[in-house]
């Protein structure tokens, strides 16, 4: 069997904003601004500031506006909500999409702030009215991770229908809204030349799943995102299945993912890496959402 194909999720990250910079040019010349990105970062974490800055580096190529609001590490749960208040009011100026960077200190209640974020500009899609659209099959902002999971998916031709869809990890962020995208209905009208990956038999496992290995071996798409290093072995993936490596994990001073990825590229018929697979098209589905924003905004 020959190795694992194996997705270039920078490539792909690239031609979606190359897309992009098109729609945001057209709605500026149209509106007379453009979208407008207010990221609002809490504390000196080192992994957060460098995300940011890779999201707003990424906001510039495609021509959207954007502004870090920093605050102290110190802060409380309600300074952060009357923050994202001020923000959603116009406080710091126009902001066509807000997102809060996680993870927060462990004296924030999350939820609460997260809340806080209108449900028409959240664009990192955590609000529960965004959740319940997306439950419902009429998705508005749905998850970036999991819709950059979708993304890859339809760029390598993988067909979900009638397939078994298998997730290990239960998040809000990654795993719950995957399971509503590869499980829902497709679209009942399809542009041109428009793909789809839905209509799979999707199993959502965790850490109360027994006998995970048994679970994982019958996926004919497998998704990791748990946040364990080289979790998923060879002997744990089907033969010619599609593997999606969500995690990102630091050992040894390099980024692993979930995934053990040397032995599953010789049983995996596709193979996402880390770094340079779901990664990219996470930034990429942001920015995504965030020229919705903007173009719900127009409309209300």
């Amino acid at each position: 069997m020959l190795p694992a194909e194996i997705p270039d999720g920078r490539a792909l990250a690239s031609r979606i904003e190359a897309e992009l910079r098109a729609e945001v040019d057209t709605f500026a010349s149209l509106f007379n601004s453009r979208p407008r990105l207010v990221v609002v970062l809490v504390g000196d974490v080192a992994a957060s500031g460098s995300y940011v800055k890779g999201k707003a580096a990424a906001a510039a190529r495609v021509g959207i506006d954007s502004e870090v609001v920093a605050v102290p590490g110190t802060a409380t749960t309600a300074e952060l909500v009357d923050l994202v208040r001020a923000i959603a009011a116009g406080e710091k100026g126009r902001a066509d999409g807000i997102l809060v960077q996680l993870p927060l200190p462990p004296q924030v209640d999350a939820a609460a702030v997260l809340d806080a974020v209108p449900p028409d500009r959240d664009v990192d899609g955590f609000h529960p009215e965004n959740a319940g659209l997306l439950a419902q099959g009429r998705p508005r902002f749905v998850p970036c991770t999991a819709a950059g999971v979708q993304r890859i998916l339809i760029d390598a031709g993988v067909e979900a229908a009638g397939r078994h869809a298998v997730i290990v990890g239960r998040s809000d962020i990654v795993g719950k809204p995957l399971a509503a995208l590869l499980g829902a209905k497709p679209p009942r009208a399809l542009a041109p030349g428009q793909r789809t990956c839905c209509d799979a038999t999707v199993t959502l496992c965790h850490s109360r799943s027994a006998n995970l290995a048994a679970l994982t071996r019958q996926a004919d798409i497998l998704v990791a995102a748990v946040g364990r290093p080289n979790l998923i072995t060879a002997e744990m993936v089907k033969p010619g299945a599609t593997v999606i490596d969500v995690g990102i994990n630091r050992v040894a001073g390099r980024l692993v993912g979930d995934v053990d990825f040397e032995s599953v590229r010789e049983v995996a018929g596709k193979l996402t890496p880390v770094p340079g697979g779901v990664g990219p098209l996470t930034v990429a589905m942001l920015l995504a959402n965030t020229l919705l924003a903007a173009e719900l905004g127009t409309r209300s």
